[in-house]
């Protein structure tokens, strides 16, 4: 029973193909293709608009930021201002007991702490460093004559740290990753952290989880990474140097990959790829007549 289905089917699609309707469509000027339009090109992103120019009394305050250090220094300049900052803590601590055991212990943690901040510098040279995934992942670029330095800063009861940026060896930048042990978990949210900064430091340009101030001689930004670190920071820059650095960065980028050829054939990314009836047209003639049809004439 099964065959003579089979066998009523072909014989029924055996008719169909040699019907005079079909053959005479298959005899029939195809229509041109329709030529896809070129896509336009997106029009160009909008800049945003320059962060805004805080007060005197605003820079004042976002001045302090840069504890003692000055934008050109080298590491051995800045670690000569740390010297005189750790003596100047510990000093008071060592006169503050007559203990001379203690006192003994005191100048091994002066030393120590120094010595620790002189170790955490490192450069971006392409080699891959633990700071490529950080709460500072954003800050630096490899192959552009990039480096850093890093302090924990203890004192008065906060816990900071503080990471030095040079570009050809001079101080460009300082990202302080600030204390967030301070605020209550269920207040570590950006609008928190909006609050705290624009009545610190005045109002802000604010882009994502970032905002922005312009000072003149240098530009600040208070920087969001509660959801991937729970951390937040505040950053001090040259935008002289800024400005140079993206141009270097950009330059050393690695270029977007090309999609494979094969893939351009398969997605036809030029809108290119359109079937040619008028070609086919003899191949289609062929099996009609192949399967007993006839086309007209």
């Amino acid at each position: 029973m099964g065959r003579i289905r089979s066998a009523l089917l072909f014989t029924a699609l055996l008719g169909l193909a040699a019907s005079p309707t079909l053959a005479a469509d298959a005899k029939k000027k195809p229509a041109p293709a329709k030529k896809v339009p070129a896509k336009k090109a997106p029009p160009p992103p909008k800049k945003a608009a320059p962060p805004p120019m805080v007060t005197a009394d605003h820079k004042k305050a976002l001045a302090e930021k840069f504890a003692g250090f000055k934008f050109g220094m080298t590491k051995d300049e800045i670690l000569k201002v740390l010297q005189k900052q750790i003596d100047d803590r510990f000093e008071e601590k060592i006169k503050a007991t007559t203990d001379v055991a203690q006192q003994d212990k005191l100048r091994k943690e002066k030393k120590a702490e120094l010595a620790r901040t002189s170790s955490t510098y490192v450069k971006f040279d392409g080699k891959k460093t633990g700071w490529d995934v950080s709460i500072v992942e954003g800050e630096f670029a490899h192959g552009t004559g990039e480096s850093m330095m890093e302090r924990w800063e203890n004192d008065g009861g906060k816990n900071n740290r503080r990471f030095f940026f040079f570009r050809d060896d001079k101080l460009w930048k300082m990202y302080i990753s600030l204390d967030v042990s301070m605020i209550p978990e269920d207040k570590r949210n950006f609008d928190t952290f909006k609050g705290v900064m624009e009545g610190q430091y005045g109002k802000g340009g604010i882009e994502g989880g970032t905002i922005s101030w312009r000072a003149g001689e240098f530009d600040a930004r208070a920087v969001d990474r509660l959801k991937d670190y729970g951390a937040l920071g505040l950053v001090v820059e040259d935008p002289k140097v800024r400005g140079d650095l993206m141009t270097a960065r950009e330059a050393v980028a690695p270029k977007k990959a090309e999609t494979p050829s094969v893939i351009k054939a398969v997605i036809d990314t030029e809108g290119k790829d359109h079937p040619d009836v008028k070609s086919n047209s003899g191949a289609v003639e062929a099996v009609i007549q192949s399967n007993g049809g006839a086309t007209k004439k």
